[in-house]
């Protein structure tokens, strides 16, 4: 019988040193990515860009935040789907989240500060583009492993132009008494890569593994998760899992979390190299945008075949 005890995400270390492609450290990275991906879909990785000091400044930011009025929050809207603000769902009490779309891009993330705060708040705003910053460079630095492994590196480049970045801010509060404890439903996420940072010891995430049993994930300082989204499985011909994951409050702390998106633009080509006799090719090349639209018109948070309906062959 398995249990909660007996798994425990891969813990990777990108901070010893400076990991270049080619070095020997670098091409042993690459492959206990791969492993990672494929058997979790997920793993924590320590990667000190982030002080102390910084993450508890930045703490006082999002309870600055979350504290604006409901009616301001609810100002949060973008075109694109799931993008803007989630939260008063009567389901889903203890979740509220916001979304800065584009937040590599400082203007970007100035334009969603001045809507929350029109007098402005120059303080959140370096601070949110400062993680943006941090998280795009892990990203990347994950998505050219992961290229690399599977030898199809010619295609780096021409992916990460196309992509941009959402960063969701999310709070999840602690349940009252009689208050359900879910924090957020369990769901795959739609993006290529999603990198995790919780900003607070509240540990409330569980990752699903692929014989069904559920890891609550810890968050050792300096840490943060890099999982894969439903885009990356697609592209990796099911060798990559899209974990299911929740969150699940208990005590009685608030947890802040900041969740960092990858989507491309356009069309996500899945390699043809990635397919073969044994493994022939399960999903055609598709337009990412139009897997947001497409998982947002099933009405459902929870779709996880969306990715399979959607492009599946």
């Amino acid at each position: 019988m398995g249990s909660e005890v007996e798994q425990k995400l891969p813990v990777l270390d990108f901070s010893k040193e400076a990991l270049k492609p080619g070095t020997n450290s670098w091409l042993l990275a690459c492959k206990d990515v791969q492993r990672a991906l494929e058997e979790f879909g997920c793993f924590v990785v320590l990667y000190d860009k982030i002080s102390d000091e910084f993450r508890k400044a930045f703490v006082g930011s999002l309870e600055e935040l979350f504290d604006l009025p409901t009616e301001t929050k609810m100002t949060n809207k973008y075109e694109k789907p799931l993008n803007g603000y989630v939260g008063q769902i009567p389901k889903l009490p203890l979740h509220e989240s916001l979304g800065i779309d584009c937040a590599t891009n400082f203007e970007e993330t100035k334009k969603f500060t001045k809507l929350m705060w029109p007098a402005g708040n120059d303080k959140f705003c370096e601070r949110a583009y400062a993680f943006a910053k941090v998280a795009e460079e892990l990203d990347q630095m994950v998505a050219r492993m992961i290229f690399e492994s599977y030898g199809v590196e010619k295609y780096y480049d021409s992916y990460v132009g196309s992509i941009s970045y959402l960063l969701r801010i999310l709070q999840n509060r602690s349940p009252k008494e009689n208050e359900h404890n879910l924090g957020f439903v369990a769901h795959t996420d739609k993006s290529f890569t999603t990198v995790l940072y919780q900003n607070n010891q509240v540990n409330a995430l569980e990752v699903e593994t692929r014989n069904h049993e559920w890891i609550k994930v810890e968050f050792p300082p300096s840490s943060f998760i890099v999982m894969a989204g439903d885009a990356l499985m697609a592209w990796s011909n099911d060798r990559i899992l899209s974990p299911n994951h929740r969150v699940i409050m208990s005590g009685n702390e608030t947890r802040y979390s900041l969740a960092q998106f990858a989507f491309s633009d356009g069309e996500i080509h899945v390699p043809e190299e990635l397919g073969d006799e044994e493994r022939p090719l399960r999903y055609k090349s598709f337009d990412h945008p139009g897997l947001l639209r497409f998982f947002r018109s099933q009405d459902s948070y929870i779709s996880n075949s969306a990715i399979k309906a959607y492009c599946g062959v």
